[in-house]
């Protein structure tokens, strides 16, 4: 499994991780995206309706010889949230490439009944991330 990435950030990606979490559910490519809040927040203006920045977008795409789908994740919002619960900034970013991957899988907090949230929990423990990652509710 190849990430491809996109950082327009100064921040240093935690790859290593992220294709370790990734290749232990796809082997198709995914595409990330580090931006700041201002860029997120057109894409999210765009696509979604919505004229305000987040943290993480995903977008999946159809086919089996197409890239599983794009990631953006804000960097605004990384620095933001590990200051506030206390975590380090690569520990962040790695429970939002989580959070955006298993919504490139199918998965969807507004709708399911908890499912999501159980596997972000499963994946924290099984890569060893922060239990302290677990407490804290992304949606």
């Amino acid at each position: 499994m190849l990430i491809i990435e996109d950082n327009q950030t100064n921040f240093t990606t935690p790859l290593d991780i992220l294709e370790k979490i990734s290749s232990s559910f796809t082997t198709r490519e995914i595409e990330l995206i580090v931006t700041d809040a201002l860029t997120i927040q057109d894409i999210n203006a765009t696509y979604r309706d919505k004229n305000s920045p987040t943290d993480v977008l995903s977008f999946p795409l159809e086919g089996d010889f197409m890239p599983l789908g794009s990631i953006i994740i804000c960097i605004d919002f990384v620095y933001d949230k590990a200051k506030i619960f206390g975590h380090s900034d690569e520990e962040e970013f790695t429970l939002l490439f989580i959070h955006g991957l298993l919504h490139l899988l199918g998965f969807d907090h507004e709708i399911d009944n908890g499912e999501m949230r159980d596997k972000e929990e499963e994946i924290i423990e099984k890569f060893s991330l922060p239990k302290s990652l677990i407490v804290r509710t992304i949606y």
